[in-house]
C-alpha cells in the first residue's frame, strides 16, 4: 500500500508537468509574463524534489520486499528439499538443484521489480492517454493502434524465448556440474594427467553456450528492432499530425509541446510493459521448475511427531524382501531375502562387492522401500513408521559418510542442541579420537574444511563413529565403519565398540575378520540372496561361501 501510494503521487506529479509546460508557453511566453514563467519553473522544481524523495523511499521499500520474498522463496524450497526421500537425490545433480535455487532471482525480480513498475507504468499510460484523448481523438487513436502493434510484435516471439530458456537452464546446469566435478575431482585429474582433456570438455560446453547466446541475441534483436520501429513510427506520425494541427490553428503551441512531452513520457512505460511480458514468461518458467520440486512426494507423511516420542526396541524382521533401483525390468539387487536381526544382538553381513549389502542397510534405514516383501520392526511395518522417528532411534556409519565444514564438536553432535560433555567424552573415547582432538590448538572447536579436508581417512572415519555413538541409539548400522583404520586403531575401537554394543541391536557390514568374527550371527549374501547363515565357528566348519571369503578377503589368521 505504501508503494502504491507513492506511485500514485509520483504519477500525479508527472501528470502536472505537461499542464505546467502548456501554461508556461501559452500564459507566460505568449503574454510575456515573467511572473508566470517564474512561478511555473518554481513549481516544477518543487515537484521534482517531491518526486525524487518519493522515489528514494520507494527504493528502500522495494529492497525490503526483495529481501523478504527472496528469503521466503529459498527457505520454502530448502524446507521442501530436505523433506524429499534419498532416492530423489540419486537422480539430481548439484548443478540441477543449484540452478533451480538461482531461479528464485527471476521470480523475486518479477514480483518486486516488474510487477510494481508495470503497475506504475499502467497508471502513467492510463492518465496520459486520457490527456491525449482530451487534446485530440485522432492522435489518441494512432497512439493506441501503433502501441498495440508494437506489443503484439514482441508477443510473436515468446514461444521461441521459452524454448531457448529451457536450453539455457540445461547448459548452465551442465556447466556448473562440470566445474564442481573438476574441483572435487582435482586429485584424480592431477594423478592421471587429465588437465587438458577436462579443460577441453569445459570449453566444449562454453562453445555450446556461446551458440545458444547467439540465438538468444538474434531473437532479442528481432523483438527490439520491430518494437523500436513501431514506436518511432508512432512518434513521427503523432508529431506530424500535432504540428499540422498547430499550423492550422486548431491547437496552441503549448498543447503541441504538451503532446510531444506526453508521447515521450509514455514510451518508457510501454517499454516497461513489454519488459513485464518477458519477465512474466521468465518467472513462469522459473516457477514451473521450482514447482517440479514442490510437487514431489515428501518422505515424511506424519508432521505431528513429539520431541520425546520413541518407538519400542524390537527385533527386525525381513520377509521375502526384493529390491531393484530402476524399473521393473532392471536386475534385482536383493532377491527374496528373509532374515531376523535379533534385538540386543550383533548381526554381521558379508559378501563380495555388489552382493547387495549396502542396499540392504539403506532399506533398513528407510532410504528406499522394498519392491516386494516387507520389513517389520517388531510387528510394525517399517514403511508405516515415520522416517524421522525411526532415524531418531538409529545411529549409522555409511561408506560415504559426510564431514561438514564446521567444528569437530558440531560434526559429532549434529542434533543442533547444546552439547552434552559426558556424551561427547564417551563418544570420542569409544572412537579412539580423544587424544587427536585434544592435541589440536583449538581442540573441539577446531574448524574442519568441507568434506573433511585436512583429515586423514582414518580420522574422518573415527569422527563418523563418534557421531553415531554420541546419538546413543538403540539400533546401530555400520557399513565398512573401520575400513580406513590401521590395525592398532581398529583393535582398540572394536574392543570399545563391543562394550558399547551391549543391549543394542547392531548390523555390521565388513570385509575384515576382526570386525565380524564376534558377531552373534553372520549373514552371507551372494547376488542379492542369502547364501549362508550362522556364527563364525559354524560357518568356518561348513567350509562354504563364508570360508572362501574369510580365506580370500577377510584375512584369515587374524
Amino acid at each position: 500500500m505504501q508503494l502504491l501510494t507513492g506511485m500514485m503521487i509520483t504519477t500525479l506529479i508527472s501528470l502536472a508537468f505537461p499542464f505546467l509546460m502548456q501554461m508556461m508557453i501559452d500564459e507566460g511566453v505568449n503574454n510575456k509574463s515573467k511572473s508566470v514563467v517564474f512561478l511555473v519553473l518554481l513549481s516544477q522544481l518543487f515537484l521534482f524534489i517531491g518526486k525524487t524523495v518519493i522515489d528514494i523511499i520507494r527504493s528502500w521499500l522495494i529492497l525490503h520486499m526483495n529481501t523478504r520474498i527472496s528469503f521466503n522463496i529459498i527457505s520454502d524450497f530448502l524446507i521442501k528439499l530436505l523433506r524429499l526421500p534419498i532416492k530423489f537425490f540419486d537422480s539430481k545433480t548439484v548443478g540441477d538443484i543449484s540452478q533451480r535455487i538461482n531461479d528464485h532471482h527471476r521470480i523475486e525480480n518479477f514480483l518486486t521489480g516488474s510487477v510494481l513498475n508495470s503497475v506504475f507504468s499502467i497508471i502513467n499510460i492510463v492518465f496520459f492517454t486520457f490527456v491525449i484523448a482530451f487534446y485530440s481523438v485522432t492522435i489518441f487513436s494512432i497512439f493506441i493502434v501503433l502501441s498495440t502493434v508494437g506489443v503484439m510484435w514482441i508477443l510473436l516471439f515468446q514461444k521461441r524465448r521459452k524454448q531457448l530458456d529451457y536450453k539455457r537452464f540445461a547448459r548452465n546446469r551442465e556447466n556448473q556440474d562440470k566445474l564442481y566435478e573438476m574441483i572435487t575431482g582435482m586429485q584424480e585429474i592431477k594423478l592421471y594427467g587429465s588437465e587438458t582433456p577436462k579443460r577441453w570438455e569445459w570449453e566444449q560446453l562454453q562453445l555450446k553456450y556461446f551458440r545458444l547466446n547467439i540465438k538468444s541475441l538474434a531473437l532479442e534483436q528481432y523483438q527490439q528492432t520491430g518494437f523500436t520501429f513501431f514506436t518511432t513510427l508512432k512518434n513521427i506520425v503523432i508529431s506530424f499530425i500535432a504540428a499540422n494541427e498547430a499550423i492550422n490553428g486548431h491547437i496552441t503551441l503549448g498543447v503541441l509541446l504538451s503532446i510531444s512531452y506526453i508521447v515521450g513520457q509514455t514510451n518508457g512505460p510501454i517499454e516497461q510493459l513489454v519488459s513485464f511480458v518477458k519477465s512474466a514468461q521468465d518467472a513462469r518458467l522459473s516457477m514451473s521448475r521450482l514447482q517440479e520440486i514442490h510437487n514431489k512426494k515428501e518422505e515424511e507423511k506424519n508432521e505431528n511427531i513429539e520431541p520425546n516420542q520413541t518407538i519400542s526396541h524390537e527385533d527386525i524382521h525381513l520377509k521375502n524382501v526384493s529390491f531393484q533401483y530402476e524399473g521393473p525390468k532392471s536386475p534385482l539387487v536383493l532377491n527374496n531375502v528373509s532374515l531376523t536381526i535379533p534385538r540386543g544382538k550383533v548381526t554381521a553381513i558379508v559378501g563380495a562387492s555388489g552382493s547387495g549389502k549396502t542396499t540392504l542397510m539403506k532399506l533398513l534405514l528407510g532410504f528406499y522401500n522394498p519392491v516386494a516383501g516387507e520389513i517389520l520392526i517388531g510387528d510394525r511395518e517399517l514403511r508405516t513408521i515415520s522416517p524421522r522417528l525411526w532415524r531418531r532411534e538409529t545411529g549409522s556409519v555409511m561408506q560415504d559418510g559426510y564431514i561438514f565444514s564446521d567444528t569437530i564438536a558440531r560434526n559429532i553432535a549434529m542434533d543442533g542442541k547444546e552439547i552434552d560433555p559426558q556424551k561427547m567424552d564417551n563418544a570420542v573415547v569409544t572412537a579412539n579420537i580423544k587424544e587427536f582432538i585434544e592435541k589440536l590448538p583449538l581442540g573441539y572447536t577446531t574448524k574442519i574444511g568441507p568434506s573433511g579436508i585436512g583429515l586423514s581417512g582414518g580420522q574422518k572415519q573415527r569422527i563418523l563413529i563418534a557421531r553415531a555413538i554420541y546419538k546413543n541409539p538403540n539400533y546401530l548400522f555400520f557399513d565398512e565403519a573401520t575400513s580406513s583404520l590401521d590395525a592398532n586403531n581398529e583393535r582398540i575401537i572394536i574392543d570399545n565398540l563391543n562394550d558399547f554394543f551391549k543391549g543394542r541391536t547392531v548390523l555390521i557390514i565388513a570385509h575384515r575378520l576382526s570386525t565380524v568374527k564376534n558377531a552373534d550371527q553372520i549373514i552371507v549374501l551372494k547376488n542379492g540372496k542369502i547364501a549362508e547363515q550362522g556364527n563364525h565357528e559354524s560357518l568356518t566348519r561348513l567350509k562354504g561361501r563364508y570360508f572362501e571369503l574369510v580365506k580370500n578377503q577377510l584375512e584369515l589368521g587374524g
